[in-house]
């Protein structure tokens, strides 16, 4: 998992409540476990009508949005399944931080554990991101070690963050990465059990 330490880039409105998961990457890019491809399916029903041609309304495949990398959405983000690849769908995209009002717990979670980073802030501050965005000017500061997003205009606004949940995102380690890191104390245990308890090995 990659370090998310600050991230300057486009911000993309969506202004949409309760988008649930299969409303980010429908049932049927799910056959696969890799993280990788996945953003040919991100909001299809939004990007695309039913013959497969792009919706030109649209704002990811408005040319101004096409590179974002921060996505500032309604109320109750990520419902639904608990599906990961919703993560790893906005991800493969280039979105590395969502900004929203409240998130579904599991999804929510799921971010911490592929690296995108949820972002809740005030009604009114989520508001005004929504507004600058669709300006001329629409990148967004997401600084984490500061726990504050900038708006294209320069307001600051601060927000709450797990400090367990930051250091691991700042230091960019997921479930596996964090249990690497006491290897060494794992190896030793296991050695020390199979001395003193050798039946536990099969010996």
């Amino acid at each position: 998992m990659q370090p998310f330490t600050r991230l300057d880039a486009p911000a993309a409105p969506l202004p949409l409540a309760n988008i649930d998961t299969d409303q980010i990457i429908p049932k049927q890019f799910l056959k696969t476990v890799e993280r990788e491809g996945l953003a040919k399916g991100l909001f299809y029903d939004f990007r695309f009508d039913p013959e497969g041609r792009e919706k030109p309304e649209f704002v990811l495949n408005q040319p101004a949005y096409q590179k974002a990398g921060v996505l500032v959405a309604g109320d109750n983000f990520g419902c639904g399944s608990s599906r990961e690849h919703a993560p790893w769908a906005l991800m493969d995209f280039g979105i590395k931080a969502v900004i929203s009002t409240s998130f579904a717990d599991i999804f929510y979670n799921n971010c911490f554990q592929n690296g995108l980073l949820p972002v809740v802030l005030k009604p009114e501050e989520v508001q005004q991101l929504m507004d600058e965005a669709r300006g001329g000017n629409h990148v967004v500061s997401v600084d984490l070690e500061a726990q504050t997003v900038t708006s294209p205009s320069g307001t600051q606004f601060t927000f709450d963050i797990d400090p367990q949940r930051k250091a691991k995102m700042l230091n960019g380690l997921d479930a596996i990465g964090e249990t690497l890191q006491v290897a060494a104390s794992i190896d030793t245990y296991e050695m020390k059990r199979a001395l003193s308890q050798p039946w536990l090995e099969g010996a």
